[in-house]
């Protein structure tokens, strides 16, 4: 695909054609094809990290880091799926190791010697200790939180960034029946939370 680069409008371009033009396209064309995918989606993909992590700062990065492997991996997308969805798997996949390695920091602080701790100290813990402490909304944002992650991820990926229940099946590598049934279980643990406070 040779495309003059000053004559594309790469807004008006759908996402299987930007990535082929960023695959196959002039070299001029393909870093904009490129930043016009970014800038299209690193909105909601940023309301998605946030919604997974509570943590806006470290969201910038995961966003950052979501792009960066997504660029790597673009050869093997399958364009006949949605980018938004696939998009969203590799955010969620960051989203998990940024977890995983949240919980290791804090197994360090409970058994290293204090001094040793200090290092490795996460400080977001106390923002999530007073986040719960605010009103309902930030309640329902903690509930979500503690929600497991097939229950929380299905919740978020349809509940906020309006992906349909396929696009979520797609993201997540489950069935849109498996999606339904644990938004369903989502809203049901969060429903007898609100009940308890």
């Amino acid at each position: 695909m040779n495309v003059d680069p000053d004559a594309l409008d790469s807004d008006a371009l759908d996402d299987a054609a930007l990535v082929a033009l960023h695959l196959r396209g002039a070299p001029t064309a393909r870093q904009p094809a490129f930043a016009t995918l970014m800038r299209r989606h690193k909105r909601w993909l940023y309301r998605l990290i946030v919604a997974q992590t509570g943590e806006p700062d470290e969201a910038l990065d995961l966003v950052q880091e979501s792009f960066v492997s997504a660029h790597a991996a673009l050869a093997r997308y399958d364009p006949a799926r949605s980018l938004r969805a696939w998009l969203a798997r590799i955010a969620i996949n960051k989203c998990r190791d940024w977890h995983r390695r949240r919980q290791v920091r804090r197994f360090l602080t409970r058994v290293l010697p204090i001094e040793a701790a200090e290092r490795v100290v996460d400080p977001a813990a106390d923002a999530e200790s007073r986040a719960i402490n605010r009103d309902d909304l930030a309640r329902t944002l903690a509930g979500i939180a503690r929600l497991p992650a097939a229950l929380r991820e299905p919740l978020l990926l349809c509940g906020v960034d309006d992906l349909s229940h396929a696009e979520a099946a797609d993201a997540l590598g489950i069935t849109t029946k498996a999606v339904e049934l644990r938004i369903r279980r989502a809203r049901a643990v969060l429903a007898t939370d609100e009940g308890r406070a």
